[in-house]
């Protein structure tokens, strides 16, 4: 009943009417991208002939003039179900989150010079949400996308949810039931490695060591800070629960990671314990009793 999901874009006039639409295409739960690509290029090339269908293999836009005219063209991309926050609140269970879906996300990585990767300043990410005519589980397994919406996070917005993600996998490791020792291990390795590239410290001195010049980004500032401080404690959480899961044999590989902890730990305490003072002021100079309840709430709501 469970599926995977996949966006699928048609371009070209040999599709006819297909040609610019898209589709979410639910298939068996363990197929690939390389799979459903492979079976959509064979099906159309007996159509139009072998060589005359082609996939575009990344997810940007496909820009149509720049496109052989005279082929057919087929992007394929993984999407995952999405849910806005209120939604998670009853979307609970494995059959709650995979049930009544008509909402689909997928991200593509750029930087403004035209690169999909680079370095952790200058790193986008364009999040595409897909909403199609019919919810699935449907009658049919192919479903047209009736509306899409595109948002752009700039370099610290990626690094928030990246060390948002980070929390989350800990905190997963460390409560899941049976507990299991490696997986809690390599996600610590992962977390505080020293050799870990464009690990938590390399994003925390690109993006904690100055404050903004900008005051829009302020409030980014102080929310990738206080990620850290989510951050730091969930690793104490997963390496207090490692002590009690290992033997004789792993003391001194425990010992390494409370020690790379501990050093990183150093390192960050500097970037993330210094606030914005801008944020923590009073906005206006004159306030009511109500103006000064809202502002006290405002203030909560920023800490």
């Amino acid at each position: 009943m469970f599926g995977t999901y996949f966006r699928v874009g048609f371009y070209g006039s040999k599709f006819g009417d297909l040609d610019e639409q898209e589709f979410v295409y639910k298939e068996p739960s363990i197929t690939k991208l390389a799979e459903i690509s492979h079976r959509l290029q064979e099906f159309y090339s007996e159509r139009f002939g072998e060589g005359e269908v082609q996939v575009v293999k990344d997810s940007n836009h496909v820009e149509k003039s720049k496109l052989d005219p005279n082929k057919a063209f087929i992007q394929i991309t993984y999407v995952e179900p999405y849910f806005d926050t209120y939604e998670l609140k009853d979307r609970v269970t494995y059959f709650d989150k995979n049930y009544n879906l008509r909402t689909f996300l997928f991200c593509t990585p750029f930087t403004l010079d035209g690169r999909a990767h680079g370095e952790l300043h200058e790193q986008y990410k364009r999040k595409t949400i897909l909403t199609t005519s019919h919810a699935f589980p449907y009658i049919k397994t192919r479903v047209n996308v009736l509306q899409r919406e595109e948002v752009i996070l700039i370099p610290v917005e990626v690094a928030i949810e990246d060390m948002q993600k980070k929390t989350q996998e800990l905190a997963f490791a460390t409560h899941q039931y049976p507990a299991d020792a490696k997986m809690l291990q390599m996600v610590l390795q992962g977390c505080v490695g020293t050799t870990v590239n464009q690990g938590p410290l390399e994003v925390a001195q690109v993006f904690l060591a100055e404050i903004p010049e900008d005051p829009r980004l302020y409030r980014h500032h102080n929310k990738l800070r206080l990620c850290f401080k989510d951050f730091t404690k969930k690793c104490e959480d997963a390496l207090r629960k490692n002590k009690t899961l290992i033997g004789p044999d792993q003391r001194e590989y425990h010992r390494e990671l409370e020690r790379n902890y501990q050093r990183l730990k150093e390192a960050l305490n500097p970037l993330i314990s210094r606030r914005i003072a801008q944020l923590y002021t009073d906005l206006l100079p004159h306030t009511s009793a109500r103006d000064s309840v809202n502002r006290s709430s405002l203030r909560r709501i920023e800490a």
